[in-house]
């Protein structure tokens, strides 16, 4: 994508990636970037969004937030009024309790804007739908918390 940033080549690049649905067994890779969080997850089941967004600014050289937790994101950085590719989402299910989408059970996700319409925002982030992709979240079911830029 042209313009956007080195971060962005580099979770492109993770695409397809999703976790073992083999009963006990994981996924290294998503092993690998919860080894980007203080939680330090040895199983690919544990929601992964944010480890992927810590992992991912690492390899850029960014300092992430170490958290675990989507939410986390909303304090890094600094904030953005208007998103721009590659800018740091933090997005929040409108209805309280688990989000199949995001495997999220605070309805927290975090991931990378790519762009929006009126009614949806597209980002590129991990365990939405267990694997990294673009997924499209319709607006009228989430809430947009915050845009974030190192």
């Amino acid at each position: 994508t042209s313009g956007a940033p080195l971060w962005m080549e580099i979770a492109e690049a993770e695409l397809g990636i999703h976790e073992n649905s083999l009963p006990g067994q994981h996924n290294k890779r998503i092993i690998e970037y919860h080894a980007a969080t203080t939680l330090q997850a040895r199983e690919d089941e544990v929601p992964w969004c944010a480890s992927f967004v810590n992992w991912v600014m690492k390899q850029v050289g960014q300092t992430g937030t170490g958290s675990a937790l989507a939410k986390s994101w909303l304090n890094w950085g600094q904030p953005l009024t208007t998103p721009r590719p590659g800018a740091i989402t933090v997005i929040k299910k409108k209805v309280a309790g688990s989000d199949q989408a995001t495997g999220s059970s605070t309805g927290f996700h975090v991931a990378f804007y790519v762009s929006s319409t009126p009614s949806h925002i597209q980002l590129l982030g991990g365990n939405q739908g267990d694997s990294v992709k673009f997924s499209n979240f319709p607006l009228a079911l989430y809430d947009i918390k915050g845009y974030r830029w190192p």
